[in-house]
């Protein structure tokens, strides 16, 4: 079987995965509901044939018996229950989960048939989980088997270690029983560990605790022993984590039903890790409009003229005609990039399309009800924005349904409706595109919110009394602040939102919170359309280049007088005082420099109150910024790098955390 056919049967499979999970929702919210009955019958039967055709029979036999279920629902059989729908679900998950082992290594690595024989079960009248003879005998003989595994972690490098280190602890409370831990839990979990951490396990089998660790993209390796035994290695790499790759992306992004992570997510159901996995996996392809390829092909082929035209000025000397060809590939190359540019775009639905599912099992789990609505599916934007803005979203969806819905009975109390509403809508302002999630829930205390961070010493007292309240709304952008009493199984450990704030910059965006307490909370995230194509301005420090974007910049100007204040350079502007950072001293450039007569960026008020010293300002010119990745990613100062023409990598500077 050839990898074209198997990447076209995976993202077939994907897509109607996505439509079934959105069908069965809207069946669960009204069983009367025909058309959706119709929809979910034809898809799970079409994903029936398609597993048993790619001769993924395991796969085939599990939809099989999802279509005899639903079938027994069609035929008002069984009526449509919570429990029911729960079952569906699950089902839908794993087959999720069989289609990402199938597209990461072309097989399905993935336990289906407990699920099948519990579906049967509930077919034939039986309780889920009691479909009976032999199959639910050997699940009670291997349950009662229970073994001791010592277990070493090693996370490696990490940020965020309390995070990590929890997210560990959590799995294994989920699948299996933590006995013990070298730290403590507590101390594991607020990072006051080396690179790794011992903790002894109670698993059913060496397997079973093997397949839970390598869920968790956190853990760069971990080594099992049990007495008697040699020892075992699991780590990412292993073979025997590609039935849980999906797992391993979403670890933190995903629902499962002990994750304590501050603003994860809870499901019934291991395999409901699947639920939204589309969300966070990256996007690995697009559908192009054939009048695109067809504007494409043309401007190759005015490109390729246009370089004959070229070489042909320069081989006969003619250095107008060379000139006027140039401006020619000017105008071409700039109409090829907004062409190429406009490819990249994808439908926000590629993503959202999941989070419906999301929000329907976190309202079940803390038994809310949840009236979830989407607006502006249609509105497009670059893939790579697309992929990384779906977990910070889902991050906010989490937290509205966490922090704000309130049970039932507490919005009765109040005088509400019991049932709660969230509002997810994307609209397309010129070049960037604004997404707002919007509930009507209990909202942020604004006192509270004070007191919490002067608790914290996020802030001092005096500059909490001096700021609005539309300042104190955005302190919950702060590392590690929480509002919350608890901690949840959803949110309430303090991250998240931080998490939120920093990918929405890094992608040259920026995200606003506001709310009224009793009343609900809303928070917008403005987003380019495109990836970061930026006008930069090119300066000098001492013998180095850097790059600052002109949108950055309100002024430049040669080097004023300088008057200090306290020890610090200010100059005055307008009747106002801007501190001046010195770029050598900052970015500790080696050698002599001009700065004593240098020149002066004064940067925009909405930015930061601050004049930046160099010694040349250079020129102006459109850059691609590529933000810094892996252990230099968040490094204060910088945004990204920019190629030159030339092939010289420049630094672009972010003039915020400077």
């Amino acid at each position: 079987m050839t990898e074209e056919y198997v990447q076209a049967f995976v993202h077939e499979s994907e897509e109607q995965l996505t439509d079934l999970n959105n069908s069965l929702l809207a069946l669960e919210s009204d069983p009367d509901d025909q058309e959706a009955m119709d929809d979910i019958f034809r898809t799970a039967h079409t994903l029936k044939g398609n597993f048993g055709a790619m001769g993924y029979d395991d796969a085939s036999d599990l939809a099989h018996a999802i279509e005899d279920l639903l079938d027994e629902l069609r035929q008002g059989e069984m009526e449509v229950t919570p429990e029911v729908m729960d079952l569906v679900f699950a089902g839908v998950d794993r087959l999720e989960l069989a289609v990402e082992s199938i597209d990461d290594d072309g097989t399905v690595d993935v336990e289906v048939a407990d699920l099948e024989s519990d579906i049967r079960g509930v077919i034939e009248g039986g309780e889920a989980g009691e479909s009976g003879g032999e199959t639910a005998d050997a699940d009670d003989d291997t349950a009662s088997q229970v073994d001791t595994f010592d277990v070493t972690v090693e996370i490696g490098d990490s940020e965020m270690k309390g995070v990590d280190g929890m997210l560990v602890l959590e799995a294994i409370r989920e699948e299996c029983d933590l006995v013990s831990a070298t730290p403590e839990p507590e101390a594991i979990e607020d990072g006051e560990y080396d690179d790794s951490f011992d903790v002894v396990v109670a698993s059913t089998t060496a397997d079973e605790l093997r397949a839970t660790l390598d869920r968790v993209s956190a853990i760069d390796e971990a080594t099992l022993s049990q007495a008697g035994t040699d020892e075992e290695t699991a780590s990412e790499s292993d073979e025997s984590a590609a039935d849980d790759s999906a797992g391993d992306e979403t670890a933190e992004a995903e629902p499962t039903p002990e994750d304590s992570t501050g603003d994860t997510e809870t499901d019934d159901d291991a395999e409901a890790d699947a639920a939204s996995n589309g969300s966070s996996r990256e996007i690995s392809s697009v559908r192009v409009d054939v009048d695109q390829l067809d504007d494409l092909h043309g401007l190759v082929e005015q490109l390729v003229t246009s370089r004959i035209k070229l070489r042909r000025a320069v081989d006969d000397g003619d250095v107008g005609g060379a000139t006027d060809t140039l401006g020619e590939l000017d105008k071409i190359t700039g109409n090829l990039q907004n062409t190429v540019m406009d490819m990249r775009l994808i439908p926000m639905r590629k993503v959202i399309s999941k989070f419906p599912r999301l929000v329907r099992d976190l309202a079940r789990e803390q038994e809310k009800d949840i009236d979830f609505r989407m607006e502006g599916q249609d509105i497009e934007l670059d893939r790579t924005i697309l992929t990384e803005i779906s977990d910070p979203l889902m991050h906010i969806l989490r937290n509205a349904v966490d922090h704000g819905i309130e049970p039932p009975a507490e919005r009765e109390a109040a005088g509400k409706d019991p049932e709660g509403t969230i509002e997810l809508r994307a609209d397309r302002e010129r070049d960037h595109v604004t997404i707002t999630v919007e509930d009507d829930g209990r909202g942020l205390d604004v006192d509270e919110l004070r007191e919490k961070a002067l608790e914290k010493g996020v802030r001092s007292e005096a500059e909490l009394d001096s700021m609005e309240d539309s300042e104190v709304y955005d302190l919950v952008f702060h590392p590690g602040f929480s509002t919350a009493d608890e901690v949840t199984d959803v949110s309430g450990r303090g991250v998240g939102m931080d998490v939120v704030h920093s990918t929405v910059k890094q992608l040259d965006g920026s995200v606003n919170v506001e709310s009224e307490y009793g009343e609900g909370t809303t928070v917008t995230l403005r987003l380019p359309v495109t990836v970061a194509i930026v006008k930069v301005l090119f300066i000098e420090v001492g013998d180095e280049e850097y790059g600052v974007p002109i949108k950055n910049i309100d002024e430049v100007s040669r080097l004023p007088e300088i008057e200090t204040i306290n020890e610090q350079p200010m100059i005055e502007h307008d009747d106002e005082i801007y501190p001046v950072v010195d770029l050598a001293s900052e970015l500790d450039v080696p050698g002599e420099t001009a700065n004593g007569d240098g020149m002066l960026l004064r940067i925009r008020r909405s930015e930061r109150r601050a004049a930046l010293r160099c010694d040349t300002v250079n020129k102006q010119e459109e850059v691609v910024v590529k933000p810094l990745e892996g252990v230099l990613s968040g490094i204060p100062g910088l945004s990204g790098t920019a190629v030159l023409g030339d092939g010289n990598i420049v630094p672009i500077l972010d003039v915020v955390t400077l």
